[in-house]
């Protein structure tokens, strides 16, 4: 048996990058797949992947911070399949590298607002959603900036490290509830936006993995897969690193 078989996987940001690379990898393991992500985004590349691999998809339009956004794409979500098995909160923007001194409240509050206030709003209502259901399975988007410092990106830190607050109090609040919730702590990963990068920056990337290659969207989406799915029943409020040894 598949290990998402007829699970119902919710996802944000999964247009693309590692969103995407998560949808393909729960349909392959017999999901039914929710794309969230902006109206404007790729969507119709990522479902046919999705059914490429053999998978059900829809997308629904989603801003992340806009919470009565959230509320309607749970609700549009359990309409179309009936529940909400896992949710993978893993829509994020970055920033670029400023100094304490040079970064903005502006562009600091942007990042907080999606990459932080959105997990928080997004998990409020799967949470809920999954009280009247009898349970289910959080997987939030953290980074290896959840676990350390990053100088010049002052914003984008702070955010991967409240997510992983957020998903330690959500764990214990919810242990005895059939819910579980952990999250994910990449380094960079061969995506589009990394791969857009100035190539010194790049090197610079691939010079700091111990394996001297970036990640790929597929290995984090397998760690995505391990932690929605019964192989981590006992696996809980917890961080799965995907970096190569970066931090060991």
């Amino acid at each position: 048996m598949k290990k998402l078989e007829n699970k119902v996987v919710f996802i944000t940001g999964g247009a693309s990058g590692l969103g995407r690379a998560a949808a393909v990898a729960a349909a392959e393991e017999g999901a039914k797949v929710v794309i969230a992500d902006l109206p404007g985004s790729d969507h119709a590349a990522a479902l046919a992947a999705v059914q490429a691999a053999g998978g059900e998809a829809v997308f629904i339009p989603l801003d992340v911070t806009d919470s009565a956004n959230i509320r309607q794409a749970i609700a549009a979500t359990v309409a179309q399949f009936g529940r909400l098995d896992v949710a993978l909160n893993n829509a994020g923007i970055g920033e670029g590298y400023f100094s304490f001194l040079e970064t903005s409240e502006e562009s600091f509050q942007r990042i907080i607002n999606v990459n932080l206030t959105g997990v928080f709003a997004c998990m409020k209502y799967e949470l809920a959603q999954f009280m009247k259901q009898g349970g289910g399975v959080i997987v939030n988007m953290s980074s290896l900036a959840g676990l350390k410092g990053a100088p010049g990106l002052s914003a984008y830190v702070a955010s991967k490290h409240g997510v992983l607050g957020l998903t330690r109090v959500a764990a214990q609040e919810f242990a005895r509830r059939n819910v579980r919730v952990n999250a994910l702590c990449p380094y960079y990963i061969d995506t589009p936006l990394i791969k857009d990068a100035p190539e010194e920056l790049r090197n610079q990337m691939i010079a700091g993995s111990p394996m001297k290659r970036l990640g790929r969207a597929e290995e984090v989406a397998k760690a995505f897969i391990y932690l929605a799915s019964d192989d981590s029943s006992y696996t809980n409020g917890t961080q799965l690193v995907v970096d190569s040894g970066v931090i060991s």
